[in-house]
């Protein structure tokens, strides 16, 4: 009976010893769990890769006549149509504000819809948020496109100036660059809010329904089936709970701080 304690003890200890390898090898390697605390380096982000690993173009290496500690910095930044900044080599360049991601303001992540900064509010192996959106008649507008690519941006190698998204299924599609003209498009528009998610894995940004819920759920097998074990309306209403519950099991971890 005590050899039988002893060995127990000793698989206690292994597996404690290899859970602190794992953590310390995290730390060391610069990623943390993510948390309500946790805050994103400032600057602006020039494509999704940045965001995954933290390191935006800091607010230093930007180009402007604004203060760096003025409250309305990125603001006033983002009035322009192009932004100016230093690079990793210290070469000036400039890009086209329509065509970033986004930017951090006090740790705080902003995305880019439709030339509009919208503050995501639920960061996590699944994010979400609401924007602001022009949305046009889907007779006049159609996309074959399900998602936004955040690698098409700027500095990264799959970036096309001709590249647009759609968080809509085969559905009205906007433009994160700026607004261009088609000869199909349809010249009334309405603004409405619309809610969204994005895969922080793939950095794919979809609408935020029961389907691409579900899509994103799949990840988690064991959490899949629970929700999919839910009658239909109650799989709608607890889409929310269930993407909570999946970050929850499926933490974000991120550089801390990979120095800027």
């Amino acid at each position: 009976m005590k050899k039988f304690l002893r060995v127990l003890l000793m698989i206690a200890v292994i597996g404690s010893g290899d859970a602190y390898v794992n953590l310390y090898a995290q730390e060391e390697g610069g990623m943390v769990k993510y948390t309500p605390d946790f805050r994103f380096n400032d600057g602006i982000y020039l494509n999704f890769d940045q965001v995954k690993s933290n390191s935006p173009i800091p607010k230093a290496k930007i180009l402007t006549s604004t203060d760096y500690n003025d409250k309305d910095f990125f603001k006033n930044l983002m009035a322009g149509e192009k932004i100016y900044f230093y690079d990793g080599m210290g070469i000036r360049q400039e890009i086209e504000r329509g065509s970033i991601w986004g930017y951090a303001r006090n740790g705080i992540l902003y995305i880019q819809v439709q030339g509009n900064f919208n503050r995501i509010t639920f960061v996590g192996s699944i994010c979400h948020f609401v924007a602001d959106v022009t949305s046009y008649d889907s007779r006049y507008y159609n996309s074959p496109y399900g998602y936004y690519d955040p690698y098409n941006s700027y500095y990264s190698p799959y970036y096309s100036p001709y590249s647009y998204y759609s968080p809509y299924s085969y559905g009205n599609y906007y433009s994160p660059y700026g607004s261009y003209y088609s000869p199909y498009r349809n010249n009334t528009g309405r603004n409405e809010l619309r809610q969204y998610i994005i895969d922080f894995e793939s950095g794919k940004i979809l609408e935020y329904d029961l389907e691409n819920t579900e899509l994103l759920l799949m990840k988690d097998s064991e959490l899949y089936e629970e929700f999919m074990r839910l009658p239909g309306k109650k799989r709608k209403d607890l889409m929310f709970v269930y993407i909570r519950k999946f970050n929850e099991k499926n933490p974000l971890l991120i550089p801390s701080n990979p120095g800027l």
